[in-house]
C-alpha cells in the first residue's frame, strides 16, 4: 500500500492539504516553487495537482508533482476522458516511477462539443476498479464528491449510491467539491452514514476572492448552492465596474477582504462539524491561503501539533 496513507491520518487527526494546477506559461512555472515553499510552511499532509482531460497537460502535471515531492507528499488528479486502458496503465506506471502513489481518480469534465468520454472508461468508478485490479494497493485512491449532488446525477440518492460503489471497488477517501452551504453538507454527510460509506471526508474549500470566480465555480461547473451569507458578500460589492466597463479597483479589493473573512469563518464552521480534513484550493495563490489560515487561526493551531 502507498506509504503515508492520508486516509489513515484522517482517521487519527484533522489533516490539511492544498490543491495547485500546472501553470500554462513559463512565467507561471517560474513562480510556482515560491508558492509551494509558502504552502509548505504550514506542513500540509499533501499537495495535489490537477490534470487536464485526456492528459493534455501531463508533462506539466508531472513537473509540478516533482516540485511538490521535494517539499511534501504529492497527490495527482487523474481523469480518464479520452484514454484507453493501455494509456491509463502506462501513465500510472510513470507516476509510480516518479514516486507518486496517491491519486484522485476522476472521470473529468467533457471537453466542449464532446458527448461521451471517447475512451475505455465512462465513469470514475470504472477507473477506480481498473487501478485496483492493475496495481493492487500500490496507489492510495481518493474520489471526488459533490455534497449538493453531481450536476449530471438524476438524484442525490443515486449520487450517494455511486459513491458507495467507488468505496466498494477500492477507493480510500473523499475530497469534496465546493460546498458553501453547511446545512446541505450536514444532510449529505448523514446520507453517507446511512449508506454505509465510511471513507474519511476531506472538505474542499475555495477561498472567495472575486465575484467572477464565485459565479464561475458555483454556476457554470458545480451547480453549487449559494447561501445567504455568501450572497451578501456578492451583493455588497456587485457594482465593480464604472459606466465605461472599467474595473473599480477599490470595490474589487473590498470584495476580496470580505470574501477572505467569509472563507475563514466557513473553515471554522466546518471544523465544528468534526470533519476529517481541510483541502484548500490554493489556485496557485499562496497569499490567499495564508490570509484564510491566519484569519481563521487554523494555520497556527494546525502547526502547533508538530512542535
Amino acid at each position: 500500500m502507498a506509504n503515508n496513507r492520508f486516509s489513515d491520518k484522517m482517521r487519527e487527526r484533522l489533516t490539511l492539504s492544498f490543491e495547485v494546477f500546472p501553470p500554462k506559461t513559463d512565467a507561471g512555472m517560474s513562480k510556482l516553487p515560491s508558492v509551494l515553499d509558502e504552502l509548505g510552511e504550514y506542513q500540509p499532509d499533501y499537495i495535489s495537482c490537477t490534470y487536464g482531460a485526456g492528459g493534455s497537460n501531463i508533462g506539466k502535471n508531472r513537473e509540478v508533482l516533482a516540485l511538490i515531492s521535494e517539499r511534501t507528499e504529492a497527490c495527482t488528479h487523474f481523469t480518464c476522458i479520452g484514454l484507453t486502458k493501455d494509456d491509463v496503465r502506462a501513465q500510472l506506471k510513470h507516476y509510480l516511477d516518479d514516486g507518486v502513489s496517491h491519486i484522485l481518480a476522476l472521470r473529468g469534465d467533457y471537453p466542449f462539443g464532446w458527448e461521451g468520454t471517447g475512451g475505455d472508461f465512462h465513469h470514475a468508478s470504472a477507473l477506480v476498479e481498473f487501478i485496483r485490479s492493475e496495481f493492487g494497493d500500490r496507489f492510495e485512491i481518493a474520489v471526488a464528491a459533490a455534497p449538493g449532488g453531481h450536476v449530471e446525477c438524476t438524484s442525490e440518492d443515486n449520487d450517494i449510491a455511486y459513491l458507495k460503489l467507488k468505496q466498494d471497488l477500492g477507493a480510500d477517501y473523499i475530497i469534496t467539491q465546493l460546498c458553501y452551504d453547511l446545512e446541505q453538507f450536514k444532510v449529505w454527510r448523514d446520507k453517507l452514514d446511512k449508506a454505509g460509506i465510511t471513507m474519511p471526508v476531506d472538505v474542499g474549500i475555495m477561498p472567495v476572492t472575486s465575484k467572477s470566480g464565485v459565479m464561475t465555480q458555483c454556476f457554470s461547473r458545480n451547480a453549487c448552492a449559494v447561501p445567504r451569507d455568501l450572497a451578501l458578500v456578492l451583493t455588497h460589492h456587485w457594482f465593480d465596474k464604472d459606466p465605461d466597463g472599467n474595473d473599480i479597483p477599490e470595490v474589487k479589493a473590498a470584495f476580496r477582504e470580505e470574501g477572505l473573512a467569509y472563507s475563514a469563518d466557513l473553515l471554522n464552521r466546518y471544523l465544528t462539524l468534526g470533519i476529517n480534513g481541510i483541502h484548500l484550493y490554493a489556485l496557485n495563490r499562496a497569499e490567499d491561503v495564508r490570509r484564510v489560515l491566519e484569519m481563521s487561526g487554523f494555520g497556527e493551531r494546525f502547526m502547533e501539533q508538530f512542535i
